[in-house]
């Protein structure tokens, strides 16, 4: 009995150093191709995958949405279909930085509560004329501690809030944190956002190189399995000519859940909107070519 619980112990110890060894010839041959391709081909691969991200953000034509700015009249507005909104039960703000006009105008128009994340200013924007509850803490993919900072998921915010029921409207901009926050949103989570306004930031590396994630057009896929793309604008603060056909590096996406959206793809896709501002009024626009 003794002996072949002995073997059993070694097969096992076995079959998991073949595992490893195995796992790391498979990442030695994977770094042999990237290196074997060369910068142009390499290039040619990143380009292809910009082509596709800016294809899926590509937004629809949502005939029942009548869009509204709200928020700073620059940066920090976002348009929002208006007519949409009467149905939201709470409403939920990421990336204050000291002030916050958007949770301030969907609390007054919705009279609805806001609640407002920002760990690293902790500053509480006012709101005369509706309410907002801030949390000093930030948004993230799982609950933790770094440098002193709290994060937490949208799920548990929400759950914490008394929200986990509620349908409720999102606007993050929280410089990158905002891909693996949403890549945590559970398919029920996602369900009862009505509306959800983004602003997406491409990150760099440490070389300052531009980082092609793939997780970046899997965030977007995930989200257009419940939402409508009602409108992009480009962040012309962030301007850049490497990165075509985007031509910004940070980009604000309106997504509309599809049980409200009346999307018509037989129409011309939106560009921009009259209520469209530039982020920085005193920097040129860079908007795409129709």
């Amino acid at each position: 009995m003794r002996r072949r619980s002995l073997l059993i112990v070694i097969a096992s110890i076995l079959l998991l150093i073949v595992g490893l060894v195995i796992r790391n010839q498979v990442k030695v041959y994977r770094g042999r191709q990237a290196r074997a391709l060369g910068p142009s081909a390499q290039q040619a691969v990143n380009a292809q995958f910009r082509q596709q991200l800016f294809d899926a953000l590509r937004p629809v034509a949502v005939t029942n949405c009548l869009l509204e700015r709200f928020g700073e009249t620059n940066d920090g507005g976002y348009l929002m279909c208006a007519n949409l909104l009467q149905d939201m039960q709470s409403a939920y703000s990421y990336g204050i930085s000291g002030y916050d006009k958007w949770g301030c105008d969907i609390s007054t128009a919705g009279r609805v509560t806001v609640h407002q994340y920002d760990c690293f200013n902790t500053t509480q924007p006012q709101c005369p004329t509706g309410k907002t509850v801030f949390h000093a803490e930030c948004v993230g993919s799982e609950t933790k501690t770094e440098d002193g900072r709290f994060f937490d998921t949208v799920a548990s915010q929400l759950s914490r809030n008394g929200d986990e029921a509620k349908r409720v409207v999102v606007k993050m901009d929280v410089e990158g944190a905002e891909w693996m926050s949403i890549r945590s949103m559970p398919d029920e989570v996602l369900s009862r956002i009505d509306q959800m306004a983004v602003e997406f930031h491409w990150m760099q590396d440490s070389r300052q190189a531009w980082i092609h994630d793939p997780l970046y057009l899997e965030v977007v896929k995930r989200l257009r399995q419940f939402f409508d793309i009602a409108h992009i604008h480009f962040n012309n603060a962030s301007c850049v000519g490497d990165l075509d056909p985007f031509p910004s590096w940070a980009f604000e996406v309106l997504f509309v859940n599809k049980r409200l959206a009346v999307a018509d793809a037989s129409q011309p896709p939106p560009g921009l909107h009259p209520l469209d501002a530039r982020n920085n009024p005193t920097f040129a626009d860079c908007q795409p070519r129709p």
